[in-house]
């Protein structure tokens, strides 16, 4: 007990060193965006762990600006893509080009080889599209012709898009979507924060954000969060959770009717990382069960697959998590 007691200490002391950048990274991202302070953090704790980030929300609230404030905190390459109707995968991975000259084909890499990559839109381009991104997420490389590449580290993957309901999108495949470690739901501003956009609209145009860490500090921002501490009855806890999405019954839920599908193994794996990295984010070396509660919806709500009843009865998968939060014993 002594010895985990002083690895708990010297980890906590390792976490205020580097929460000084965290806190810097924070200050630059405000200067140009007004709230969100839950996206901001999301984005933050998707860089720290490699976990890729869907972000919904109407057109005009900041989504897009929001990544590329967070791209220009660190000192990486970032390559905007904005997914369109007519985009092909070659637009996304690269193709071979045939040369004449010497009777060879040579590979021209495309945009993701690059180490943050923001997918504007992500769900106005068709399926094949979407689906091209699915080994760069999962694998960290991509295969052109008949050779494969590894992409860079850091390499994350920011995706927004629009809701499903407005015209011209397409919903992503569930393939992919599991893939995502986060979706965040993207609101309107508060009146206040709404007059300070107004305010600050024409100072933020253009204003190039200062980078705060390298690649080296990531690495390191990673290898501390990872030993964070997490107890034993927290990883219970989040495997009840999520077992509680497939067999609501064994929980006293009368839900079953409205879950097609419960969350995947990766909403267990997901919940571990997101909520060590949520302890980080508030300088502490250690998990608490509102850790996890307060992370949890982001992790799975893209990961609830509803039924038709559900629908009918307009239930929300924020209702569905909110439910087994009641039912699920916190340690």
């Amino acid at each position: 007990m002594e010895a985990r007691n002083v690895d708990i200490q010297q980890t906590t002391d390792r976490v205020r060193e580097k929460h000084v950048l965290v806190q810097q990274m924070r200050n630059e991202i405000s200067k140009v965006i007004v709230g969100q302070g839950a996206l901001i953090d999301r984005l933050l704790m998707g860089l720290f762990t490699r976990g890729h980030i869907l972000i919904e929300g109407v057109p005009g609230l900041a989504k897009t600006s929001a990544v590329k404030a967070l791209a220009q905190t660190i000192h990486a390459d970032f390559k905007r893509i904005q997914f369109t109707p007519d985009l092909l995968p070659a637009d996304i991975l690269g193709t071979e080009v045939y040369r004449p000259a010497t009777g060879d084909f040579v590979v021209k890499t495309g945009p993701i080889f690059n180490n943050i990559i923001l997918a504007d839109e992500i769900n106005r381009a068709p399926s094949k599209v979407q689906s091209a991104l699915l080994e760069a997420m999962q694998e960290h490389q991509v295969t052109i012709g008949d050779k494969t590449y590894r992409l860079g580290d850091p390499f994350l993957v920011l995706a927004t898009q629009n809701p499903i309901e407005q015209e011209g999108t397409y919903p992503l495949p569930e393939a992919q979507v599991d893939r995502f470690m986060f979706k965040v739901l993207v609101d309107y501003p508060s009146p206040t924060e709404e007059r300070d956009i107004m305010k600050r609209a024409e100072a933020v145009e253009g204003m190039q954000v200062p980078a705060v860490v390298n690649p080296e500090e990531l690495k390191e921002m990673r290898t501390l969060i990872s030993g964070i501490y997490l107890d034993e009855k927290l990883f219970d806890y989040i495997v009840n959770l999520v077992n509680a999405t497939r067999r609501p019954k064994e929980y006293g839920l009368d839900i079953e009717s409205y879950i097609e599908y419960g969350a995947s193994p990766r909403a267990s794996i997901y919940l571990g990382v997101a909520s060590r990295a949520y302890a980080f984010l508030q300088g502490r070396a250690y998990v608490t069960p509102q850790d996890i509660k307060s992370i949890a919806p982001d992790v799975l709500r893209h990961r609830i697959i509803l039924g038709y009843e559900a629908e009918a009865e307009d239930i929300t998968s924020e209702e569905i998590i909110g439910r087994v939060f009641d039912s699920v014993e916190v340690p």
